[in-house]
């Protein structure tokens, strides 16, 4: 691998870990969303990588939702409750997406100070034949 593949490779690795930062805030901004329990509760995204189809960096392979049957709570006084007074709630643990979230976060931050530190690299390169 060359210096300048550097930036392209982490690029990858930043745009990999957007789409995850993104699926994590969907899911902690629905944690709380409720359905009629006719209905489908909110399905959690998960996003899942692979390596590059051409051997350079990661790419994103797909996503996969979670449960629609959720998860039925007692809620007589929502205005969604059926006539026993249960409403359906995702079925998403916070404490699991707070942990995704900062380890997307983490390795988004890394990615980027890859490419901070190739910049400065091919910065000083140039430099050196002026």
């Amino acid at each position: 691998m060359s210096t300048f593949n550097a930036i392209g490779i982490a690029g990858t690795g930043v745009t990999v870990y957007r789409k995850w930062l993104d699926a994590v805030a969907d899911n902690l901004a629905n944690v709380n969303t409720t359905t009629r329990t006719s209905e489908n509760a909110f399905q959690a995204r998960y996003v899942a990588a692979r390596a590059a189809q051409d051997g350079n960096g990661a790419e994103i392979a797909g996503t996969h939702l979670g449960s629609a049957e959720g998860i039925l709570a007692y809620e007589p006084d929502n205005p969604l409750a059926d006539a026993e007074g249960y409403v359906r709630r995702p079925d998403i643990d916070m404490g699991n997406q707070m942990a995704q979230m900062m380890m997307a976060q983490r390795s988004y931050q890394a990615n980027l100070a890859v490419v901070d530190r190739a910049r400065e690299t091919y910065t000083a390169a140039i430099n050196l034949g002026k």
